[in-house]
Order: structure tokens, then sequence, then C-alpha cells
């Protein structure tokens, strides 16, 4: 009777089993035809974005909807696999399309927990997802995706899958794959990080958001260790390898420094032509662009442009707070602050914080991804006159002021703030015209403005030497003398018809002196002198063999203190003629184009000076001006360089009225660097602040980097130069002269 009872429910129980399998077979067989096709995945083109190198092949820049690096298996570092494994799918290469087992102990994980907290997608059923399949929770989706991935698995060996899995899955901030994961969250490539930073990857997947370590980090590095413990718990790792990476988390890039290599305006510059020469679908085609910049280089403009723009806002004192915002009278929240901070970006290095409480010896912040900070004593240098009661309202630093602190070199943070000045360099190979680094301003992602490109000014004396060289050609020469005295000139075209009475820098006048004192020197009386000599409308012509414009430097007398205009990379371009021995190079930042089956469709073959770019002034020319250059280092207003402690370097600094702008143009036999200093709206600079003093510091630094493995040029002397003595009281060759000097000895 007992098993008469028992013998009905369990009829029932089999009944319903087999019609919930014959239900299954029917929704299988539904469900399969219908089924996508295998081609996105055999044929697997994804879009991959235009991506920018140095000619180191540093990634400075990448442009499309998804960051792609596509790699294959082979070259994904062990570790990087394993670590994917242990947080996504540990017996991938053990289980068919899916992991019964999986399933098993996920559904009593989810038993015991009373939740749906588990899950069991292996890494073929999240390819499937991937490729062809949505997020939403439904039956259809989720038995569609099941039988995808038993059509996946026959059709595609494990290695496949895995790779396609590590190219396609989406890890946050637009990144797809592991390969575009690790520059966008480490600035590096794949092979480059450790095993921390591998298993902060691998544990993207599961929830990209959730995880992101730029905006959980928290969450982020919970996960990371939960990797981590599962690599060790598989002997992927040993004790040491996971103690130490527990100790070294690596430290993700801010949004705003993926690149090792800070070239946004030259990685924009190659957006735009890229986009003009292949128009708007170049961002899926997954070409890759080589510029002609190096590392070092680059980075060393960056880091001397950043240095001397602080410096100089350091120098002019504080501004105020950036802004400030109301917070609770009462005990306030890292919510409440990192709410008051939501509309501020961290930019170039200077972090936004909002002040908790300041007084004239502590100020307590929250900075922006760092948390709270007390600064005291040297800490607030920078903005003493700014704290207390008795600082300026609009000056005044105090609870809920918007402020910018800045990390020095050893690690000190600094109240700072964000500068309005601007600033340029540019720095080419004088015989090819190849840009080695381009700085276009402080700041690209809040100026878009590629000074060092398009900002016409006035270049101040370190125009002179144009017409020095123009003199040259007349047969004036370093040795001839020249008035150094006060001068007052007639002229309609100059200071709106009344007298014209320019002035030296200083007002000191030291009446006749060589050219190379007075280019040295800079002094403006003695140009102004030699242009009147030479003319106006000669210089003018002349000066066209540099690659000036001549409707932007009027025939004008005014030309000599430089009152034309012109940008960092004509002046740069102008200067190589000088370094090089008379050619004229075209400057170019694109070395070659190569498309995504790694061809290369386009390469850049430079005319190199003395191999095809057209000589414009002779070679004597170029080599007494580079002497009178090096002169302006020697004993001129650039005698800061010699901190570089080379003899062949040269240059001029540059300075215009009311010291609006700030001009350095230097240059080693195969290297020319321009630094600008000035306000986008151009007003002065301020007391003080030349050529020397703003720009030179900038051009020092950066060529204390770019000359660091340049051996020291020895000069010849071409054929038809001779160095001898000269009379000083007349600056005419004299045996018996007591100094000496170089004089053309033939009249080509």
């Amino acid at each position: 009777m007992f098993f008469k009872r028992l013998l009905l429910p369990f009829g029932v129980l089999v009944a319903l089993g087999l019609t919930g399998a014959a239900l299954v077979v029917l929704a299988m067989a539904l469900i399969y035809p219908s089924l996508p096709s295998l081609e996105a995945m055999t044929d697997y083109r994804p879009k991959v974005p235009l991506r920018v190198f140095t000619a180191d092949n540093q990634l400075i820049g990448e442009f499309g909807e998804e960051k792609r690096v596509v790699m294959k298996l082979r070259t994904v570092p062990l570790r990087m696999r394993q670590a994917i494994l242990a947080a996504e799918d540990d017996r991938f290469y053990q289980h068919g399309a899916v992991d019964y087992q999986g399933v098993l102990r996920a559904f009593m994980a989810d038993i015991f927990s009373g939740s749906a907290k588990e899950g069991a997608s292996t890494i073929t059923m999240q390819v499937a997802r991937n490729f062809f399949l949505s997020n939403e929770r439904t039956v259809t989706r989720k038995v569609s995706e099941i039988l995808l991935a038993y059509k996946i698995e026959s059709n595609l060996s494990k290695d496949q899958i895995l790779e396609l899995y590590i190219n396609q899955i989406y890890l946050g901030q637009r990144a797809y794959g592991f390969g575009a994961a690790a520059y966008t969250y480490y600035g590096k490539p794949l092979d480059q990080l450790t095993v921390a930073e591998m298993a902060m990857l691998a544990g993207l997947p599961k929830a990209p958001s959730r995880y992101n370590p730029m905006i959980n980090p928290k969450r982020a590095a919970l996960r990371q260790q939960y990797v981590l413990r599962r690599m060790r718990e598989l002997n992927y790792i040993n004790v040491a390898e996971y103690n130490y990476a527990l100790l070294h988390p690596g430290r993700v890039a801010d949004s705003h420094s993926i690149y090792s290599v800070k070239a946004d305006y030259v990685a924009e510059m190659v957006r735009q032509y890229m986009v003009k020469a292949y128009g708007e679908r170049v961002y899926g085609l997954g070409y890759k662009v080589i510029t002609t910049l190096y590392k070092p280089n680059q980075n060393a403009a960056f880091d001397a442009v950043r240095r001397g723009v602080m410096a100089y806002d350091h120098r002019h004192g504080y501004r105020g707070p950036e802004d400030s915002v109301e917070l609770p009278d009462n005990a306030v929240t890292d919510a409440d602050l990192e709410d008051a901070l939501s509309d501020y970006d961290i930019s170039n290095a200077l972090y936004p914080a909002v002040v908790i409480d300041a007084s004239a010896q502590e100020v307590r912040a929250y900075v922006k991804t760092a948390g709270v900070m007390i600064l005291r004593g040297e800490q607030l240098k920078f903005v003493q006159a700014a704290l207390g009661d008795k600082a300026k309202p609009n000056l005044r630093i105090k609870r809920g002021s918007i402020i910018r602190l800045e990390q020095e070199d050893n690690g000190t943070w600094i109240i700072s703030e964000y500068p309005k000045v601007q600033a340029a360099l540019v720095s080419l190979d004088s015989h090819s015209g190849a840009i080695r680094a381009l700085v276009g301003g402080f700041d690209f992602d809040n100026s878009k403005y590629n000074h060092a490109l398009q900002a016409y000014r006035q270049p101040g004396s370190s125009f002179k030497p144009f017409i020095y060289s123009a003199a040259l050609e007349k047969g004036y020469m370093p040795a001839t003398l020249m008035d150094d005295l006060p001068i007052s000139i007639n002229d309609p075209n100059l200071n709106g018809g009344q007298p014209w009475q320019p002035h030296n820098y200083e007002n000191e006048y030291l009446g006749p002196m060589p050219l190379r004192l007075a280019l040295a020197k800079s002094k403006n009386m003695v140009a102004i002198r030699l242009l009147q000599a030479i003319t106006p409308s000669y210089a003018h012509q002349y000066i066209t063999r540099f690659g000036f414009d001549p409707d932007r430097h009027p025939p004008y007398l005014s030309m000599a203190l430089g009152s034309g205009l012109a940008t960092p990379i004509q002046m740069a371009t102008a200067y190589a003629v000088f370094a090089n021995g008379g050619f004229r190079v075209k400057p170019f930042y694109i070395d070659r184009i190569i498309d995504a089956q790694g061809k290369i469709i386009s390469q850049t073959i430079p005319q190199v000076a003395g191999e095809g770019a057209e000589q414009v002034i002779d070679e004597r020319n170029a080599f007494v001006m580079r002497s009178m250059l090096k002169e302006v280092i020697r004993q001129g207003t650039a005698e800061k360089a010699q901190v570089l402690g080379r003899s062949d370097i040269a240059g001029k600094t540059g300075t215009t009225n009311d010291l609006v702008d700030a001009w350095f143009t230097g240059f080693q036999p195969s290297l020319v660097a321009v630094a600008w200093v000035g306000f986008d709206k151009p007003v002065t600079l301020g007391s003080g602040e030349t050529g020397a003093h703003a720009a030179l510091p900038i051009w020092i630094d950066y060529m204390a980097v770019a000359l660091n493995h340049i051996p020291e040029a020895q000069e010849t002397m071409p054929p038809g130069v001779a160095y001898v003595p000269i009379n000083p009281n007349t600056g005419k060759p004299d045996p018996s002269g007591a100094v000496k000097d170089f004089v053309y000895t033939d009249n080509r």
C-alpha cells in the first residue's frame, strides 16, 4: 500500500521531468537553426582605433569609439592568461561549453545564501554573449547562450576561444580587450604589467563599472586581492609572488595620464591629418601612425614647459581660490566632499581639493583621489598671504574653498594653483626637419590651441640674427663697428607718424661696438642702424630664405626689433638654417603610416641638409652666424645656458615691447629648440620677465635631457673664411690687431 502511495507522485515527477526535457529539446530544435553564423569569430575583424606612436614605439594617443589592441594568444603573457582563468573559469581547458560542476557549485551556493549571487558562465558562454547576444536576463537568451557556446566549441579550439575572449571582452573606460585595458589603466603594454596589475585587469570582466579602479578603487582592490588569492590556490603563483603582489598592488594612472609619453598636441595633429587624408572611417581601420617624436625628448619638453610655467606663476603670487562651495555646518562626509569636487578634474598633475578647515598655521583639505591631507609650514609658503582672518577677501582660503595641490619631486604636497600664462616648446632635427618634441601649451585638456603651430607672436630680439645674416651678405663682418647710441627716426610708418625713439632694454648705451658684441648683448640701437644700412627692403626679401611670410614682417626699421609675427615652429625652422650649414628643411611629424595588416601605406622621405634640401645661405654665412650666436651664451643675454657645460650650443633671447612675449631660440648643430612664454591675450608678463628669465630656463631644462647622448660637435671652418687679427678701433683686419675674428676671404 505504501509503495502504491509513492508511485503516483513519482510518476508525476517523471512525467514533469520528461515534459521539461521535451520542452528543452523542442526549444533547442527551434532556437538552434536560428543561431547566428560564427563568421564574426572565424573572420574576426573588430573595429580597431587609430593609434599614434613615437619613433621609439611608445603609444601617445588612440582615436575611435572602442579602444582595442588586438593580440595573438601567444603574445599574451602567461601570468595574464592564468589571472583570467583564475578569475573567470579555472576549468576552461577541462570542461566543454558548459561547466556542469560550476553550475552545481553556483546552484548550491545560491541555495545556502538565499540569493542568486553566484554565476556559472564559462568563458565560451561569455564569448557567445559578447559577440551575439544582449545582457537581458531571460530564459530564451540563456538557452541561446548555451547553444551558441556548444556551437562555438564545436568549431573553434580552446586557444582560439580564449584569444577571442582576451580581445573582445569589455573592461570599462571604452577599453575592449586586455591589451587596450593595459594602456587605459596603467599606460603601458600588457607585457610590462606586474602580476598584481594583471590581477586587477582580470577582475574587471565580472563588473567593469563596479570594479573600475579609477572609479571605485576600494572595490577594485578587493577584487584584485580575490584574483590573486585564486591564482595562489591554483598554484599559478608561489607564496613569495603572492605576498609581493599584495604589498605592491600597482598604481593606476589617472584618466589624464594613461600614456607614458605626454604628447597630446602631436596626437591631435596626427588625428586631424588622418581624418583629412582618409575620412572619418579611419577611426576603425586599425591604422598605426609612427611619429618622429622621441620619448625622452618629448617628456623632457613636457616637463620643462610645466616647470617653467609653474615657476612663472609662483613668482607672481597667489591669485586666490579657484571657487568655493557650501559645506554642511555639522560633520562633513566623504560623499559631501566628493560631491563638492565633482565638477573639477585633475589637470596636468594639479589636483583639485576642497578646504575643510584653514588657519594661518594649517590647512586641512580633501584632495580628489588622495583623501584628506593636512598641510603646514613650507607646504603653505605660496599661499601664506591668503591664510588667516586678515587675508584679503578675494585671496582668502577658508572652509569650502576650492584650491589646487601639486606633488613636488620629493613627494611633498604643496598648495598651488592653475596658471593663466601659456608656454610652448618645439624641437626638431636640424638636418632632416623631423620634429623630436612639441608641446603646444600648458594643458591640452583645458586648451586645444596649439601655440607651437598656431600662435603668431612678435619674436622680438630673437629675430635679430636674420638681420645680421642679411648684413653679412652685404659685406659686414662680426668685427664691424656700429654705434650704440640713442636714435630718433621720422618715419610715417612708425609710431603713428610721430618721431620714433626706440631704446635699449636697460637704457644703457656703449657707443661704437663690434656687431658680435652687439648681438650678444642684444643692443637695439645697433640692430636698427644695421637694418638702416642694408635697407629694410633688402632684409624684407632676404628673410624669405628662412621661410618667413613677408606679409607678416612689414619692411620697416622696427623689423630689426622683431615687430613682425612668427610661430615657434617657424622660428625653429629658420634657426635650423644656421645650425645645419645653410639649408632650409621642411618640418614634419609623421614618419610612416601602417595599415591593420602591417603594410606601410605612406612614408615621409625628407629632403635632408646636403641631400636634397635647398641651400638658402652659403656655409660661410651659417658658420659665422653660429659663432656669433655662441657668443650670446658665452658673454651675452643667455649666459645661464653655460650650466649645460657645452661649447657647441648657440641661440638668441627674445623679449618684445612691454614684456609681452618671451623667447629663447637655440641649437646644437644637430638639434634646434624654441621656447616661448606669453598669455593667450597679449598682455605684459610683468617686470623682469625677459626671454632670459622666462623662456631660457625652459630651453635649458629640455636641452639638458635632449643633448644627453649627443656628443659635443667640433666646428670646421669652411673654405672662404679666415680667423684673423682685428684692430678694435676700426673693426678691420690688421696684422697687429689685439683681437681676432672671422672674415670672408673671397667674394662669392
